[in-house]
C-alpha cells in the first residue's frame, strides 16, 4: 500500500478535491482537505454543472454517490433553446423528455445538477474532521519527505502528499511548473438572478427551466437553470486581455453595466435588458484562460494537481468539472490499486494520462470558443445541434 501511514492534504474543496477526497476515504486513506469557505453554507458562484458518462457520473459512481445524483439533478435542465440577438427561438428540444432516470448509462446524457447541490452531496459523504474549514492556503515548503502547509490565521500543517486542488489561480502548481495559462481572447460577465420567473419573467419563458444559448455580431448570452429558482448567466465577447481594469467599468453598479451593455450589445433586443436589470450585485468579470496544449513537468513523489490547477480549459466544451472529476477518479486508482511500485511511478503515470486528456479537451474548448464568437456562430451551432440531437 502505497500510502500507508501517509498524511495526505488537498488543498481546495471544489468537486475535484472533494471527489478525491471520498474516493481515499473510501480506501481508508488518511486524508485532509484545507478549504477557504469559513463554513459549508458559503454560498457557490457559477452556472449549474453537466455530468458526462464517462467522466463525472463514472467518478460518482465510484464514490458510490450516484443515487443521491439521481435524486437530486436537475430535471430537463439539459434542455437547449438557441437564439439569435432579438431572442427568436430557431432550436429548441424541450418535448423530448424522457422518465426522469431513463438515459443514464447513455454516452449523450449530460444531467445537470447546481454546483452547490453537487458540493453538498460530496462533503456529506466525507467524515467530519476530513474538512478543515476556514483555511486560506498561503504558501508551503518542504519538510523532510513531504511538506509544511502554511495557512492564514491559523496553525501550519504537515502533509506526506499534497494535491492541488485549488483552481486555475492554484499556490500549488508552481512547485511543479512554472508553465502559465494564456489569454484566450474571450471574457465573460456573469451574473445572477434569484427568484428568476418573478425578476425576469420573459427570460424565465424561453428558458423553461434548461439552457438558453443565444448568438448575434459575434457576442454570447449563456445561461442555465439553477436550483431554488436561480438563473445564471453569462455574457461572453472578445475583449483585451485585463478588460475588467482596463474597462472603468465598477461591477457593483448595476446602471453602468446596462449601459455598458446598450453600448456593446447594441444590436440586441431590449428582451435582455431583464437580465441586467435584476441581477444580484456584484457582476463578476472572468477572462477565460486555457493551459499550453504541449505542458509538462517532471513529476514529483509527494505532489500532484488536478482540475484548473492541473489543465484550465475555456468553458465551452462543458468539460471543466468532468475533468477534475475524472482527475480525481483515475489519481485515486492510480494511488490505491497496487499496480505501481512508487509514488512517483503512480504520480507520474496518473499526469502523463491527464496531460494527454487535457490537451484533447483544451482543443476542442478553443475551437468551440471561435466557433460560438464567430460572425455566423448562430448557424454553426445550428448545424452542430441538428447533426448530434435526434429529432
Amino acid at each position: 500500500m502505497l500510502l500507508q501511514n501517509k498524511q495526505i492534504a488537498i488543498i481546495g474543496g471544489g468537486p475535484g478535491g472533494l471527489t478525491l477526497a471520498r474516493l481515499l476515504q473510501l480506501k481508508t486513506a488518511n486524508v485532509k482537505v484545507y478549504e477557504r469557505d469559513t463554513n459549508k453554507d458559503a454560498r457557490v458562484q457559477g452556472a449549474p454543472l453537466d455530468l458526462h458518462e464517462n467522466s463525472g457520473l463514472a467518478a460518482l459512481r465510484a464514490a458510490n454517490l450516484l443515487d443521491e445524483f439521481k435524486n437530486n439533478f436537475l430535471v430537463g435542465a439539459d434542455k437547449t433553446t438557441i437564439t439569435n440577438e432579438k431572442a427568436d427561438i430557431f432550436y429548441s428540444d424541450h418535448g423530448n423528455e424522457l422518465k426522469k432516470d431513463e438515459n443514464f448509462g447513455q454516452e449523450h446524457f449530460r444531467p445537470e445538477i447546481d454546483r452547490g447541490v453537487l458540493r453538498k452531496i460530496l462533503l456529506e459523504s466525507l467524515q467530519s474532521e476530513i474538512i478543515v474549514w476556514d483555511s486560506h492556503f498561503l504558501s508551503m515548503e518542504k519538510q523532510g519527505d513531504g511538506w509544511l502547509l502554511h495557512f492564514k490565521n491559523k496553525e501550519s500543517a504537515y502533509a506526506d502528499i499534497v494535491i492541488g486542488a485549488d483552481g486555475a489561480n492554484s499556490k500549488i502548481r508552481p512547485h511543479l511548473t512554472y508553465i502559465k495559462s494564456f489569454y484566450t481572447g474571450i471574457t465573460m460577465l456573469e451574473g445572477n438572478i434569484y427568484n428568476a420567473v418573478t425578476n425576469a419573467p420573459k427570460i424565465s419563458a424561453i428558458l423553461r427551466g434548461g439552457k438558453i444559448m443565444a448568438f448575434g455580431n459575434e457576442k454570447d448570452i449563456l445561461m442555465g437553470q439553477k436550483a431554488n429558482g436561480e438563473i445564471g448567466f453569462y455574457l461572453s465577447f472578445k475583449a483585451e486581455e485585463n478588460w475588467a481594469a482596463k474597462s472603468g467599468l465598477d461591477f457593483s453598479n448595476k446602471l453602468q453595466i446596462l449601459n455598458w451593455f446598450k453600448t456593446n450589445y447594441a444590436e440586441w433586443g431590449d428582451i435582455w435588458y431583464e437580465l441586467l436589470e435584476n441581477t444580484t450585485m456584484p457582476f463578476i468579470p472572468r477572462p477565460i484562460n486555457c493551459v499550453p496544449l504541449d505542458q509538462t513537468w517532471e513529476a514529483k513523489s509527494n505532489l500532484a494537481i488536478l482540475g484548473d490547477a492541473a489543465h484550465v480549459v475555456p468553458p465551452f466544451a462543458g468539460e471543466g468539472v468532468n475533468m477534475a472529476m475524472l482527475d480525481a477518479l483515475e489519481l485515486s486508482e492510480s494511488l490505491t490499486n497496487n499496480k505501481h511500485h512508487s509514488l512517483l511511478e503512480a504520480i507520474s503515470f496518473y499526469e502523463i494520462n491527464m496531460r494527454k486528456r487535457a490537451a484533447s479537451i483544451a482543443q476542442e474548448s478553443l475551437e468551440n470558443g471561435e466557433r460560438m464568437h464567430n460572425k455566423n456562430a448562430l448557424r454553426i451551432m445550428l448545424d452542430f445541434f441538428s447533426g448530434h440531437h435526434p429529432e
